[in-house]
């Protein structure tokens, strides 16, 4: 990891030791005594919201992406330095305990931007940290300024490049909710008519003709005849039966959010020397 190009790993995409995507390196930071890089953050959380330091010892560099030795997890729940300072031993020493890495006492770590003022006299002094937009930025104002001095030499026309931001928004999968499937008992009463059939007594009375009279002999006394009648009563039987299956289908719903932020643009006004002595109101 000591050879990469530092510029382009900047704008590459870091990956985990299993596959995942991380997020953008957005910083690189070096040994103040070797120059070596020893840190790098990585962009984390919802629309990269966070910076989290990961060590580059065992990280590899393939194109645009930065293979971690370390889970995306690890990544994630790193201490939480301040990235846009000079690293102190303590914070180092923290991040190497967390990492499970050797700690070499003395050693601190800084962005080149830290670099460069120790250079120009100003040891010492806690620089903020570039990130890797800033660098960018730097560099083009840098090659713009150079080659506008070179076309005003050479009698040409001058002109500058104008720099806007835009918003780069994207979605994140994250747990909703369950869903469950519970039976329970209720009480439904009702009512049916059932059609029934009884028997019941009639008195039929037949008139007897002469002959018919005399065949018992005239004989008066009690007599007691029983009938036996019968009746239907309802009967009432519960049985459970399967009625319905009920199962839970998960679908997909797409919807659109409105999602705000703030960008900056650049604007470029001329302005000559004969405005600069107008007066103003």
């Amino acid at each position: 990891m000591t050879t990469f190009d530092v510029n382009a790993i900047l704008s590459s995409t870091a990956y985990g030791s299993g596959g995942d995507k991380i997020g953008k390196v957005e910083q690189v930071f070096l040994d103040d005594n070797s120059g070596e890089p020893t840190f790098l953050t990585v962009n984390t959380g919802l629309f990269g919201a966070k910076e989290n330091f990961v060590p580059v010892k065992g990280a590899s560099q393939d194109g645009d992406r930065v293979v971690l030795p370390y889970t995306k997890d690890v990544v994630k729940d790193a201490p939480k330095v301040d990235a846009d300072q000079h690293l102190s031993p303590a914070e180092e020493e923290e991040l190497y305990r967390y990492y499970e890495l050797n700690y070499e006492g003395g050693r601190t770590a800084g962005t080149d931007r830290d670099r460069n003022a120790a250079a120009a006299g100003t040891a010492g002094a806690a620089g903020t940290a570039a990130t890797g937009r800033d660098r960018d930025v730097a560099a083009d104002r840098e090659r713009t300024a150079a080659d506008q001095d070179r076309r005003v030499a050479a009698g040409e026309d001058a002109s500058v490049v104008r720099h806007e931001e835009r918003l780069n928004v994207g979605t994140q999968e994250r747990e909703a909710g369950h869903a469950r499937l519970r039976k329970y008992v209720v009480t439904d009463h009702e009512t049916v008519d059932v059609p029934v059939e009884r028997e019941e007594v009639t008195v039929e009375r037949t008139p007897l003709n002469g002959t018919e009279a005399r065949v018992d002999n005239g004989v008066i006394g009690e007599e007691e005849v029983d009938v036996t009648l019968h009746e239907e009563r309802p009967v009432v039987e519960k049985e459970a039966v399967a009625v319905e299956e009920v199962g839970l289908n998960k679908q997909t719903v797409q919807e659109t959010q409105r999602v705000e932020a703030d960008v900056q643009k650049e604007q470029v006004d001329v302005e000559t020397d004969a405005d600069r002595d107008l007066p103003r109101h």
